[in-house]
């Protein structure tokens, strides 16, 4: 069993961008409860399976594989209501490999900068391009914005978000 740990922030400006590497990504979810999501997804033209279990602090059991594309469109065809479309931007900041998810669709608007860490406890530089921390915010997790997208969130509680850059 492997474990994602992994931090997500606001971005105050659009510094990250210079010498980022673009991935287009679509994810679907078969389940997304509170303490599991399976989800497949769809990186540039290769598939994955992805299973995660609850969350302890900013810990999560994770278990990920690749999927024939075959298999993946079928799976993908069974997924719940609400997709992810987004645009996954690969950035190395003083050492660290930093993830920029622009995000498309229905959560049109809305950027999230996310770190995976080897323990909690692991320490980084945070880049200057880089704004408030909502790791612990669970409506702006992908499974949460499937299922009640950006769009449809309130004006005041838009400006709640943006307000913490």
């Amino acid at each position: 069993m492997s474990y994602e740990i992994e931090r997500k922030f606001l971005l105050k400006n659009d510094g990250w961008r210079q010498g980022a590497i673009a991935h287009r990504i679509q994810q679907g979810y078969l389940a997304r409860e509170p303490h599991r999501t399976v989800r497949v997804r769809w990186l540039d033209d290769h598939a994955w399976m992805t299973v995660k279990g609850p969350t302890t602090g900013i810990t999560r059991q994770e278990v990920e594989f690749p999927l024939d594309p075959a298999i993946a469109a079928k799976l993908f065809d069974l997924c719940l209501d609400g997709r992810i479309d987004k645009t996954r931007y690969k950035i190395i900041f003083e050492g660290t490999l930093w993830e920029v998810d622009e995000f498309q669709g229905d959560n049109a608007g809305l950027m999230i900068a996310e770190v995976e860490l080897p323990e909690e406890t692991s320490h980084f530089v945070h880049p200057p391009w880089l704004g408030a921390e909502v790791t612990a915010d669970s409506r702006l997790t992908n499974s949460s914005l499937a299922r009640r997208p950006w769009l449809a969130w309130t004006p005041e509680e838009r400006a709640e978000i943006f307000a913490l850059t």
